[in-house]
């Protein structure tokens, strides 16, 4: 059962940690995360096989601003043709008309530049989400179409990753960049459920919900990058590149992004980035979200397995290193182009420490003060078998040593040995009793169901009290004839009313009288013993019945005893499905009664017939 309950608290703790792990605070972390370590885990350095050819502010001033933007295209592609680059991917949507002399030349320079790639986007409209084209005049121009449709995260605005597929209405476009790469390598795009693959690269983007997403490896230092009005100056930068040609000026572009490390970049460089990205080849996956589980899993078994098999600071310092080993986890994958969640293992790790220190916390509390109950119990058993046995060992003592010293008549020392013998059974019994009492309050004891005559076991343990009684010149007197038949142990039963008689003896003073009265009415049988003793008040008879409280009749009377003999009473009354009473007054004695169901002595012979 512990070890159920234990694997529940590590479970609870599991549950709870991953479930931390899907909040918006968790994702927010988690990219915070992801941030700090591709600052701090840049790409290896390569030479960039792409160029930004941007049209700047200070173009827009030169050429007479965004109204003059399809002049603009068409000079900076009529001067890229120069340069032979490998491919030239456009970022402006040319989706309506302009001017017809103006859409004429730059419908020329498009279908005299080699190589070319026009963008789409998805718009969401009206009535729904649609492409967003350039005219059909200039996608003729083209070799391909890519979107440029970038993936900014809601929560924080920071762009980390782009769809390299988008689909509407059945019509799919790959990206921009994926579709320069492919371009530039002269290979087809090849599909699988993991991957892309363009000649002898493979693109590890498995298919999603949203598509083909791609973790972007940010160049730290940018993409080199020409102004478009400076261009024919610069044109040896461009030969055998990947030109990408689009709007970054602040006041015209629309799609400015910001990057992991901080820097707000315009929407062409962000694809530019995303074919570094393929061409270096280095790409971050993902792992699927059960393996992610399984990560959180490991650390919380750690958790339970460090605190199950350790103790004290061993387990305290195992359990900080579970923790680290959760923090660090992260950064160690993550230089293996693994990246992980942050927020969820680690919140799986301090709660399942946690949870698990507090459980062995409390349950080693807990069996510390079941081991010292039993501790206690064990010397209370002890002191009590001590206590009880005495008077039998002195009668045997004493009656040996009689024996020994003197000469005795024959009748005289038969006496003796009978009383031996006699002491020597009841101590036998008390033995008996005392682990059927343990047994009794252990519930590991079966009590006998066996009839006997209540006045048989009344007259038995009168006929024991009496030589006590009788030295201390106290009377004891039965009033009543004792009728009715008992079901139980009578062993038990009759220790407990023995008990009731040799207390009324010890706590009374000499010249009193102890009277037991017996009453069977409808079913029930009432036994009492009433003494002369100083009595109880209201308060001690709240406490009688609780082990090792001893009253003040008690200390009064100057007897030494355990305080748990009423207690035992308590219990064997209790388990024979009796009970007791207790009526006191001080200067005027005590009256405790045991009540039983009883049965006449008719209907048990009927029984036993």
């Amino acid at each position: 059962m512990r070890h159920l309950a234990y694997t529940a608290v590590i479970a609870a703790c599991f549950l709870a940690g991953t479930l931390a792990g899907w909040t918006s605070l968790a994702l927010r972390v988690d990219h915070y995360a992801y941030d700090l370590l591709t600052r701090f885990t840049p790409p290896r350095a390569a030479a960039p096989e792409s160029v930004v050819v941007a049209i700047d502010e200070e173009t827009l001033r030169a050429r007479g601003g965004m109204r003059r933007i399809r002049p603009i295209l068409t000079e900076a592609l009529e001067q890229l043709g120069a340069a032979h680059p490998k491919s030239v991917a456009l970022d402006v949507i040319l989706s309506d008309a302009g001017d017809p002399v103006e859409d004429a030349r730059l419908e020329a320079a498009l279908r005299a530049t080699r190589n070319l790639i026009l963008p789409c986007e998805l718009v969401a409209g009206a009535a729904a989400t649609n492409w967003e084209e350039p005219l059909p005049r200039f996608i003729s121009a083209a070799v391909a179409v890519g979107h440029v449709h970038p993936e900014q995260d809601r929560l924080d605005g920071v762009s980390r990753e782009i769809s390299l597929e988008a689909s509407v209405h059945g019509q799919r476009r790959w990206a921009l960049a994926l579709e320069a790469f492919r371009i530039a390598r002269g290979g087809e795009i090849i599909e699988s459920p993991d991957d892309l693959t363009i000649g002898s690269a493979v693109i590890l983007a498995p298919r999603a919900s949203a598509g083909r997403p791609l973790l972007l490896r940010y160049v730290p230092g940018g993409i080199p990058t020409v102004s478009a009005l400076r261009l024919r100056d610069n044109i040896s930068l461009l030969r055998d590149k990947t030109v990408f040609l689009g709007i970054t000026a602040l006041s015209a572009a629309r799609d400015r992004l910001v990057n992991p490390y901080g820097q707000n970049i315009p929407g062409v460089e962000v694809h530019a980035h995303a074919y570094e990205t393929l061409a270096r080849g280095e790409f971050l996956k993902r792992p699927s979200d059960l393996t992610a589980l399984a990560e959180a899993a490991l650390f919380a078994i750690a958790a339970g397995l460090v605190f199950a098999f350790l103790a004290g600071w061993p387990a305290y310092a195992a359990a900080v290193l579970v923790v680290v080993a959760a923090h660090a986890a992260p950064v160690v994958l993550f230089r293996q182009d693994l990246v992980f969640p942050y927020f969820g293992p680690a919140a799986v790790a301090w709660l399942s420490c946690a949870g698990a220190a507090s459980y062995q916390h409390f349950f080693v509390r807990r069996l510390l003060r079941r081991t010292e109950s039993e501790k206690s119990r064990y010397q209370q058993a002890i002191h009590w078998a001590a206590h009880e046995m005495r008077t039998p060992l002195t009668t045997i003592q004493g009656s040996s040593e009689i024996m020994t010293r003197y000469a005795l008549s024959d009748e005289k020392r038969k006496q003796l040995t009978e009383n031996i013998n006699s002491e020597s059974k009841r101590l036998a019994r008390l033995i008996q009793t005392f682990l059927d009492v343990e047994r009794l309050a252990e519930g590991q004891m079966e009590l006998k169901r066996e009839p006997f005559a209540a006045g048989e076991m009344v007259k038995t343990c009168l006929a024991r009290v009496t030589p006590l009684a009788e030295n201390k010149k106290i009377g004891v007197s039965l009033d009543t004839a004792v009728e009715g038949m008992l079901t139980g142990d009578r062993e038990l039963m009759e220790y407990a009313f023995y008990n009731l008689l040799t207390n009324a003896v010890k706590y009374s003073p000499a010249g009193t009288h102890v009277r037991i009265a017996a009453h069977y009415h409808r079913g029930e049988l009432r036994l009492s013993v009433r003494d002369q003793g100083i009595g109880m008040d209201a308060k001690e008879l709240k406490h009688i019945f609780q082990k090792f409280y001893r009253t003040k009749r008690a200390e009064a009377s100057g007897e030494v005893g355990t305080g748990i003999g009423l207690s035992i009473v308590e219990q064997i009354v209790t388990h024979h499905g009796g009970r007791m009473e207790v009526t006191s007054e001080p200067g005027k004695g005590s009256c405790f009664t045991m009540v039983f169901a009883a049965t006449p002595h008719e209907e048990a012979a009927d029984r036993r017939g």
